[in-house]
């Protein structure tokens, strides 16, 4: 769907109307004075729901009229065993017709014929005329309209049907819905269909002949089918031609009815914000109130169709124990013929690298799914399939890269089933990072929070089952029946997420399901094989520092002591601010939210340029941090199997797409200080082995060369000219052979402080200069750079309009702070929307990176491992005689992740731990 052309959507009222007040019957909602609102709130809910996912579609919602309709006069007894509609339902229908209107939303009701008909003509006039057209509705005998234009969504459980959709669910092509259901009946509609006819003849009959007039026609042909009943199904239809043929009159929705509004007369919404509210009051909508309010107020880039707590889908769900053999091997014939599978592994750790198999949980249907035990050990346990043998059978599956499986978070499921000996393939997509991509600021990206946030769905936590604290079960101690629901849930609710991300992401009109195709998930076996593979750490010399920087910080401790004229405890702020502020007289420059005088590591810096005592805290802090994160924990982290540490390296935390890492944080080892060069000494290469880093050089300045086009930055880059000595060159005013190496370090905070969005208060606080002189070395870098400027202002402007930013390859960031009425709220966003782009590329760029470097490795069988990530480093363990190889290679498909109107350059070194290596 182009951005021209955004789908027509067609709201089948009738069909929700019933549907959101029985499923709102459970909850019984109603206001303070007893008025029920449960139908009114599940279909505002639905709405809602597609006018954020479909913003700039027209949109229309059509109900049935009262009285009767031509089929009433055709078959007097259609519909007859319909019961009346209830009372809470009749009162609420008023009410959701005047929330419809007050959304902007045209409401179409058509005297004669059913809402049906009337959806159908408008579909079947988009359809000629080449548009696209989404059916809202719950309602089966819409699957009769869909083809290449139309296409149906039933927002209360997310599923989406196309025509291969319509041919899964249904057993046959949309063109012979009506002959399904003539044949087999409508008990809901009270059509009659064939006497002795339900839905498996009718799929026999149709699939093997074809449509009511085949059959008729082709009579003979009927008896050897060979289903149970086929010698006489041929006298049986003769005989009940009537009402087949009465029955296909009625299933038929009318695709020409006379109607009062045109195609293109539907509107796109606009709402009455003011009416809305109002009817949210009345009707005590207390969180749409909240943000309608919000919204009024211009404090985001909200709309009446932001909500995204929908109500919880009406889903029934089954969920099977599977014990026997005979279970597990029907469930296995069905994931070896479903296009798409959802998996999800328990265990009895959440560390990869020590998890035993408890059980595995799949889905192949929403609401349907299994759950396989295999080493569940409490007392009284029943029997369970033997896991060596299970695994075994399921290898092949797990190994095919033709089956298409799903999870969450599934490179830990990848890790788990790595350890017995299976490698996981086909992984088309992750759940977790289908949120992550869809917008990586809307929240956790867990899968409670996911069903939550999209599904409305309340998942059982770990927790629940499971207790809390040192008193907490591990999962082969879950007794068997509260292990299948939890388990099984986890994999229903993945597969229903993947039908409702993934369809949102489409939706998007965007290039977001290509950064999740083409970046995020080929990178998720890449990870996790970095992650098994580990890094070798030398453990004495760790300790060894250890021991040299608990010297250090008791020097230092005794330096804080002279200097405050006391002995105090370092690490407390409360005790800080007595010695800085009180004792001392140092003037308070920022408060705490509480308003006492702040501590924080900015404040101490600005202190540390005119008082000793700060500068010497800071190193203290420092250095005790460097002790207790890295040279203390890495020894005790070493994996006594391997030999090595391995972390976790995490797609769905930064909001720019950059990788974070955890047990340990690699990423946060200090490259600029002395102490933190030599923590990275301490990981080193096996005998016979080198560490190799290759590093990407200025790329974020590279890449902001590419998106501003400044020809300064263009030239320099193409040059190979010493960007931040240019840089110095003019702004310091002096010729290039004589830049000394402070200003090229003052150049270098410029250069990389604007595209950060920096200040010329920030700038002149990091120089060490007046406000003023700050302000002329930003003027003189923007002549020098006018390309930069104009990038900045167009950024910000865009921005603005848009409400989100995107890196060279598609991946959003969301601003919802870009129009904020508070100036230093908005100016954040602003910077955050400058920076972004640049942040994110390069985090795409090294992604695209790893996966090709990690296929040519595996291609090559040369003998290198590729062991960790950091920034816009990758570093690799390899063969002494393989460097020279590795070398070249890496730096050619680094080099060659991305086309830029500058190169890329990829600096690589070699040595025996990774310190000398960079």
């Amino acid at each position: 769907m182009s951005e021209q052309h955004p789908p027509i959507i067609l709201v089948d009222g009738s069909s929700y109307l019933y549907r959101a007040f029985f499923a709102s019957q459970q909850a019984d909602l109603r206001t303070r004075d007893g008025f029920p609102t449960g139908a009114v709130r599940v279909v505002t809910s639905m709405l809602r729901s597609l006018l954020k996912l479909y913003p700039n579609s027209p949109i229309t919602v059509v109900f049935d009229a009262k009285g009767k309709t031509f089929r009433d006069d055709i078959y007097t007894e259609y519909k007859a065993n319909r019961p009346s509609m209830p009372d809470d339902l009749r009162l609420q229908v008023e009410p959701i017709y005047q929330i419809i209107r007050a959304m902007g939303i045209e409401v179409l009701v058509e005297d004669g014929v059913e809402a049906d008909d009337v959806i159908g003509t408008l579909a079947c006039e988009a359809s000629r005329q080449k548009r696209p057209v989404l059916i809202s509705t719950g309602d089966k005998d819409m699957a009769q309209l869909v083809n290449e234009y139309v296409t149906l969504i039933n927002t209360m459980n997310d599923t989406v049907l196309d025509v291969e959709g319509v041919k899964q669910k249904f057993g046959v092509d949309p063109e012979l819905i009506i002959d399904l259901l003539a044949l087999q009946g409508d008990k809901v509609d009270n059509i009659p269909g064939v006497p002795g006819v339900g839905e498996k003849t009718a799929l026999a009959l149709l699939q093997g002949v074809g449509g009511i007039n085949a059959l008729y026609e082709n009579l003979d042909k009927i008896a050897d089918l060979g289903f149970r009943g086929s010698k006489t199904m041929a006298a049986k239809l003769a005989e009940h031609k009537d009402a087949a043929e009465l029955s296909y009159l009625l299933a038929t929705i009318k695709t020409d009815v006379p109607l009062h509004i045109k195609l293109e007369d539907i509107p796109c919404p606009a709402p009455d914000v003011s009416t809305l509210l109002d009817l949210f009051k009345q009707f005590e909508f207390k969180n749409w109130i909240s943000e309608l309010e919000t919204a009024a107020q211009g404090e985001g880039p909200h709309s009446v169709a932001s909500d995204q707590s929908a109500f919880p889908a009406a889903i029934e769900t089954q969920y099977e124990t599977l014990l026997t053999w005979e279970q597990f091997e029907s469930w296995l014939l069905r994931l070896q013929g479903a296009d798409v599978f959802a998996l999800d592994t328990e265990t009895t750790s959440l560390n990869y690298m020590e998890a035993e198999l408890v059980g595995l949980s799949f889905a192949v249907k929403a609401g349907e799914a299994v759950y396989l035990p295999l080493a569940h050990d409490y007392v009284g346990a029943p029997a369970q399939l033997d896991r060596a043998k299970v695994l075994e059978a399921l290898k092949p599956l797990f190994e095919d890269s033709t089956k298409a499986k799903i999870g969450q978070h599934i490179k830990y499921d990848m890790n788990v089933l790595a350890r017995y000996g299976i490698e996981l393939r086909g992984v088309v997509s992750d759940t977790m990072l289908e949120s992550y991509i869809l917008n990586s600021i809307a929240g956790r990206h867990d899968m409670d929070s996911l069903a939550d946030r999209y599904l409305g769905v309340k998942t059982t936590s770990f927790e629940d089952i499971a207790g809390k604290g040192k008193h907490q079960l591990t999962f082969n101690q879950i007794d068997m029946d509260i292990a299948t629901p939890y388990a099984a849930e986890d994999a229903d609710i993945t597969l229903r997420l993947h039908q409702s991300l993934e369809q949102q992401l489409i939706n998007t009109e965007s290039r977001l399901l290509d950064v999740l195709r083409d970046i995020e998930v080929p990178l998720i076996p890449v990870l996790a094989q970095i992650e098994r593979q580990g890094a070798k750490v030398d453990a004495t010399l760790l300790a060894k520092q250890s021991q040299e920087l608990e010297i250090r910080l008791h020097e230092l401790e005794q330096q804080a002591y002279a200097l405050a004229g006391e002995t105090f405890n370092l690490g407390s702020p409360k005790q800080l601010q007595v010695i800085l502020y009180e004792k001392q007289g140092i003037p308070v420059t920022k408060k705490t939210p509480k308003g006492a005088p702040s501590t924080a590591e900015e404040v101490l810096q600005e202190l540390a340029l005119d008082y000793p005592l700060p500068k010497v805290i800071i190193e203290h802090r420092g250095l005790s941090k460097l002790k207790s994160t890295y040279t203390d924990k890495l020894p005790v982290m070493i994996n006594p199997r391997t030999g090595r540490i391995h972390t976790s390296y995490h797609q769905a935390v930064t909001a720019t797409g950059r990788l974070s890492s955890s047990d340990p944080n690699l990423q946060n080892i200090p490259v600029r200080t002395q102490e933190g060069r030599r923590i990275r000494q301490a990981f080193v290469a096996p005998e016979g082995y080198k560490i190799l880093a290759a590093d990407y050089s200025q790329i974020e300045l590279r890449i902001m060369a590419h998106l501003s086009d400044d020809e300064g930055l263009l030239s320099a880059f193409a040059k190979g000219e010493d960007i931040h000595k240019a840089t110095a060159a003019e702004v310091f005013s002096v010729p290039l052979d004589q830049v000394s190496a402070d200003q090229r370090r003052s150049a270098k905070a410029i250069n990389f402080g604007l595209i950060y969005g920096m200040s010329a208060f920030g700038l002149a606080k990091q120089l060490g200069v007046g406000r003023n002189e700050a302000q002329r070395y930003i003027d003189h870098y923007f002549a020098m750079y006018p390309g930069v400027q104009r990038y900045m202002q167009n950024t910000r402007t865009q921005a603005s309009e848009k409400g989100y930013v995107e890196t060279l390859f598609g991946r959003r960031l969301y601003l919802p702070e870009i129009n904020a009425k508070n100036a230093m709220r908005r100016q954040a966003a602003e910077r955050t929307a400058i920076n972004a782009p640049m942040q994110g590329t390069a985090a795409d760029i090294i992604k695209r990176a790893m996966i090709e470097v990690h296929a040519w490795l595996a291609s090559t069988g040369l003998d290198a491992k590729m062991i960790m990530q950091v920034h816009d480093e990758l570093v690799f363990e390899v063969k002494t005689d393989a460097v020279p190889e590795l070398t070249s290679q890496i730096q050619r498909l680094m080099e060659g992740a991305a086309q830029l109107n500058v190169p890329l350059l990829v600096e690589v070194g070699v040595g025996d731990n990774w310190e000398e290596a960079h």
